[in-house]
């Protein structure tokens, strides 16, 4: 007799899902420890980069947000450049809106796990089913994989001390160099928005307090590429 040891469809293709989506999931935890370590290293107490990757979960607006708080900017002006830099979220929403469910709880948790790594991978995927596996199985990980990798490297942070002594003064602008870098090249439009923007904060940094600058410019970017947007884009 065969044995019940049988592999079923279903069970083959969630580990061909668990498989694929754990190279994203090791790149966000590297990711993850940099900036609990730099945030710590930095300034901020602990409990901040840790709170704020469980109840804001949203990677490059924390980097840019804890970068205004660290460069001496207000929590209004931090909190107004992460939202900026995040409302692409609310188009993503849109796109998976049917994925996710229809179940209160799985919207609220849903909406939560929206990044642009669940949403690409479970778009990617030939049918329903399989969109919502890989939706829920990607998006979970990286929840979890994220905010134990901040976790450890805010633990590691604290013990660094002196951010200078380490360069941990320059890892921010590195890290948020090496996220947007990819596109950078392969969008001439991108490469004239950011060129915009950094000439915008440059421009008005001797004039208002710090994070104001960055603030501007992504409002900047936002109203210079609204012309270039297709009438009737899918969100």
């Amino acid at each position: 007799m065969r044995s019940s040891h049988r592999t079923t469809p279903g069970s083959a293709a969630d580990r061909s899902l668990l498989r694929d989506s754990s190279l994203v999931w090791l790149a966000s935890g590297v990711v993850g420890i940099s900036f609990g370590a730099v945030s710590v290293a930095g300034g901020l107490p602990m409990w901040v980069p840790v709170l704020m990757s469980l109840v804001v979960y949203a990677g490059s607006a924390q980097f840019s947000a804890v970068g205004v708080l660290l460069a001496g900017g207000g929590p209004v002006a931090a909190a107004a450049t992460g939202l900026l830099l995040n409302t692409r979220t609310a188009a993503f929403s849109l796109a998976v809106a049917d994925i996710i469910g229809t179940a209160p709880a799985a919207r609220l948790l849903g909406a939560h796990l929206v990044t642009d790594e669940t949403v690409a991978f479970a778009l990617a995927q030939s049918d329903p089913v399989r969109q919502r596996r890989a939706f829920w199985i990607s998006g979970l990980g990286l929840f979890a994989v994220w905010n134990v990798g901040v976790l450890a490297g805010a633990a590691a942070g604290s013990a660094l001390g002196d951010t200078a002594r380490y360069g941990l003064d320059a890892a921010f602008p590195a890290v948020l160099v090496a996220l947007v870098l990819p596109t950078l090249r392969a969008d001439a439009a991108v490469r004239r928005c950011a060129l915009l923007g950094a000439a915008l904060a440059l421009a008005v940094t001797p004039a208002v307090p710090a994070g104001v600058p960055v603030l501007l410019a992504l409002a900047g970017l936002f109203l210079h590429r609204r012309p270039t947007t297709p009438r009737g884009a899918a969100a």
